[in-house]
């Protein structure tokens, strides 16, 4: 019971620091025009991610059936898994480079499931279903892998063209007039990309956290719990009204806590952008976010941000990025899920090692 009590602590945990290491990813561009201050545009992300996180359970059950084999779940694998991703969130959140909490989690989990069983067993590479679409299917491949790449990709071509389409139907109007019209739309478009983080961001702790139940449950760890605890035995997997509840609000709590460093990284430094192309960025990787979370794949918001902000720029000119820092997110972004992956089968080692001379 302890260690379930500890599995759901470092898991909220792991939300409330994803809460305030992706605000950025959700209030960058809002901000990076000036249409609001960083403490209006958080206090909006904070409302706005509730709701998305309260929206559905889709990525919830890719994150908690999808990746790991759950025979090969114990508490303690999730405990280091989840270690894994929250080190390398506050490494890059200290560094100021917007990397994936998404990947980050996938990836502690993989290397904790790894250092589990000694070898790949313990993951899901893939599950195609007979009778159903790829994106349906479950397993790292199709859920995670496959979108991992595209997503960002998705995120730069559709923030390239939806630009292109609004400097050429805006054309015939004063930038002034543009610029009061847009910069009321922009407070909507962030309040649309605040739901669309928070429906796919916060559902990935709610996975965790029922896998963690229903594991507990089904190895007879809740047969005798005390009057009043019954809620917690799960006897199938599913996502219970009050993980919902408590996940989502303290990814708002996170989220009002604010993530200043990465803000400024992505709003300010990756491209310059005016109420036009803030509510472009922000259109785009709002629907992008939305559209992957209906469909169960725990994409990341950094990237699709990132590179929906790059597509933007990039369609007023190339020398309107910096690319030096472009650069640097890039390879952070390559190297957060194995980064994150030997910090949980490190610390899922560590565990095993203490067990036994224990």
């Amino acid at each position: 019971m302890a260690l379930l009590l500890t599995v759901v602590v470092v898991a909220l945990v792991f939300e409330f620091v994803n809460g305030f290491h992706d605000t950025a990813n959700s209030v960058a561009a809002v901000v990076g025009t000036k249409v609001l201050t960083p403490s209006r545009a958080i206090a909006l992300a904070a409302v706005t991610n509730l709701a998305g996180a309260l929206a559905g359970t889709a990525v919830a059950a890719t994150i908690g059936r999808g990746i790991v084999e759950a025979q090969f779940v114990t508490n303690t694998s999730l405990i280091c898994g989840l270690v894994g991703a929250i080190a390398w969130n506050l490494i890059t959140w200290r560094l100021g480079l917007p990397s994936s909490s998404s990947h980050a989690l996938i990836g502690g989990l993989i290397g904790a499931a790894v250092a589990t069983t000694g070898d790949w067993s313990g993951v899901i590479w893939s599950a195609p279903v007979e009778g159903k679409p790829w994106f349906q299917w479950g397993g790292v491949i199709y859920k995670v892998l496959l979108p991992m790449f595209t997503s960002p990709l998705l995120g730069m071509v559709v923030g390239l063209v939806w630009m292109s389409v609004l400097y050429t139907a805006l054309a015939p109007f004063r930038p002034s007039n543009i610029n009061t019209v847009f910069r009321k739309l922009q407070i909507f478009s962030a309040g649309f990309m605040g739901f669309s983080h928070g429906s796919n961001d916060a559902q990935k702790t709610m996975g965790l956290i029922a896998l963690a139940l229903f594991s507990a449950t089904t190895a007879g760890g809740l047969d005798h719990l005390p009057e009043g605890m019954g809620f917690l035995r799960t006897p199938e997997f599913k996502i219970a009204l009050w993980v919902k509840i408590v996940c989502a609000l303290t990814m708002a709590a996170g989220t009002a806590a604010g993530g200043r460093r990465i803000i400024k990284t992505l709003g300010r430094k990756v491209a310059h952008l005016q109420p036009p192309s803030g509510f472009a960025a922000d259109t785009t990787s709002g629907s992008v976010l939305l559209g992957t979370a209906l469909l169960g794949m725990p994409v990341s918001t950094t990237h699709v941000v990132g590179t929906s902000i790059m597509g933007v720029g990039m369609a007023r000119s190339l020398k309107n990025l910096k690319w030096h820092l472009v650069e640097s997110i890039l390879w952070t972004w390559f190297l957060t899920l194995p980064a994150a992956g030997l910090m949980g089968y490190a610390a899922m080692r560590l565990a095993m090692a203490l067990t036994v001379h224990g």
